[in-house]
């Protein structure tokens, strides 16, 4: 009888014993998984360095971007020049528009993209996580976000032909209400 106590008292410390070890496995399995859950949203977290903001821009082709968008953005201020130059052609020389384009080509040129983009990571740091850029990188290195890329400047320069009308009529007003204003100001002046 003896003997069968100590086998039950052996059995329940080793059943005991497993349990306690299972239980001890479990919760340093369990802190070490949220220990590292919690080291992964920290990094994810912390904010964006200028590294992570350069490979952001790099995922997207920037520089590239905002040569297209420019290419895209000069079709339509082309077309306006080409509008005004026919409109006040009685006024003006007859190389009006091909002068005017020059000086649009020649500004184009000599905009300073890779400054502009440097000068943009701080904006982006501030505002985005190394989490978020990650994110944002995945996005653009897979087919949607290329597709993206791809289409982007011509949605812009559709975009640009739609709004030109609308913008020309309200600077339009804007600038027959202001003239209006001055007429008036000079007016009550004298």
């Amino acid at each position: 009888m003896r003997t069968v106590v100590k086998w039950v008292k052996l059995i329940e410390f080793t059943e005991d014993s497993v349990k306690r070890f299972l239980i001890a496995a479990v919760a340093v399995f369990l802190c070490a998984g949220f220990s590292l859950t919690g080291l992964a949203q920290t990094a994810a977290d912390a904010p964006a360095t200028k590294a992570d903001v350069e490979r952001y821009f790099q995922a997207v082709h920037s520089h590239d971007m905002l040569l297209k968008m420019m290419e895209a953005m000069s079709t339509p201020m082309h077309q306006a020049a080409h509008e005004q130059c026919e409109k006040d052609k009685d006024k003006l020389p007859a190389d009006c528009e091909a002068r005017i384009n020059k000086l649009l080509d020649g500004m184009m040129k000599e905009i300073p993209f890779d400054d502009m983009v440097q000068a943009m990571v701080p904006a982006y740091q501030k505002h985005f996580t190394k989490g978020d850029m990650d994110a944002l990188i995945a996005f653009y290195s897979a087919p949607t976000g290329q597709k993206v890329l791809r289409e982007l400047p011509a949605v812009t320069a559709e975009g640009m032909d739609a709004m030109m009308p609308i913008m020309r009529k309200s600077v339009e007003k804007m600038t027959e209400r202001a003239e209006k204003e001055v007429t008036q100001m000079m007016k009550s002046s004298t």
